[in-house]
């Protein structure tokens, strides 16, 4: 059966990056595309890397609980609407989402089912590096985003994966690896039941019938 699973990582930590790889790799993963209060910033589409809303149109998706998770992050509003990953998953795919720790812990909050996997950097130097690197980021904007990073650093106990972003390939392999396990799970395959039961119920009549012919 399919579940969602949940990336999380500090702002350049590569969580968006492996979701995008992933489902270019994966038929069996959809993606729950978040909603926003921020502007697009150069080459992103509405409806396809965010839904932008305004503020006044998210608050009233608030109030209305159309929201798995939403959050302040960083100034703005962002949120996962929960019509957005009922679509995917009714679809029988997976459905993965790149999205903070306190929306993660909301949403795992709405589906107890789902994976978390908290992506690092393979050093504070590299993160910042990688902000930097960006060129949207002022430097008050570049202090709280390295202020956020340590708050989610220390929420890492809530994740029951954590992969080590230091070759981007890896990293997607590592996680596509963490679905297929999770997916032979007992507890996520729903005829696992009957499939044994089915198993005994054939060995048994193979016992009976060569019984018979002692």
């Amino acid at each position: 059966m399919p579940f969602p699973i949940i990336l999380s990582s500090p702002s350049g930590g590569g969580k968006t990056t492996i979701a995008h790889k992933l489902l270019a790799i994966r038929a069996d993963v959809g993606y729950s595309v978040s909603c926003t209060t921020r502007p697009p910033r150069e080459g992103e589409v509405d409806g396809r890397d965010y839904h932008f809303l305004s503020v006044e149109n998210f608050k009233r998706g608030q109030a209305a609980r159309d929201f798995a998770e939403s959050a302040e992050v960083h100034g703005h509003l962002y949120g996962t609407l929960r019509r957005e990953v009922d679509r995917v998953l009714s679809s029988g795919r997976h459905v993965i989402m790149d999205i903070d720790v306190q929306g993660a812990r909301q949403f795992a909050r709405a589906f107890p089912d789902s994976v978390l996997i908290f992506i690092l950097p393979p050093s504070a130097e590299v993160l910042v590096n990688r902000l930097k690197s960006r060129g949207t980021e002022d430097p008050k904007s570049l202090i709280r985003r390295f202020k956020s990073a340590k708050d989610e650093l220390k929420a890492i106990d809530l994740y029951q994966y954590v992969i080590v972003n230091d070759d981007i390939d890896s990293a997607v392999e590592a996680v596509s690896s963490i679905i297929e396990a999770e997916g032979l799970t007992r507890s996520r395959n729903g005829t696992l039941g009957e499939r044994v039961e089915g198993l005994l119920t054939g060995i048994q009549r193979a016992i009976d019938q060569y019984s018979k012919r002692k």
